[in-house]
């Protein structure tokens, strides 16, 4: 099993988002593609690292962030 990971660029870096999958919300600290298998055979899988209001941060799939309601929307060109 490979430790190598990866840093992935995201829009919502340093934003409030939500985890669809949970219902969690909280600011998305980093995207990283990383090797999510526990046997021989590699996995590898994007995965968002989202700290929440106690300060805590738990991961979910990057597909399942969207930004948090109620954010303000940017304008394009900003």
């Amino acid at each position: 099993m490979s430790d190598c990971y990866e840093y992935v660029p995201h829009r919502l870096l340093r934003c409030r988002v939500r985890d669809i999958a949970s219902g969690t919300e909280g600011v998305l600290m980093a995207v990283i593609n990383e090797n999510v298998s526990d046997t021989g055979i590699e996995r590898w899988m994007e995965l968002a690292y989202i700290r929440n209001a106690s300060g805590r941060e738990f991961t979910t799939a990057a597909t399942n962030v969207e930004p948090a309601p109620n954010q303000p929307k940017t304008v394009a060109g900003r």
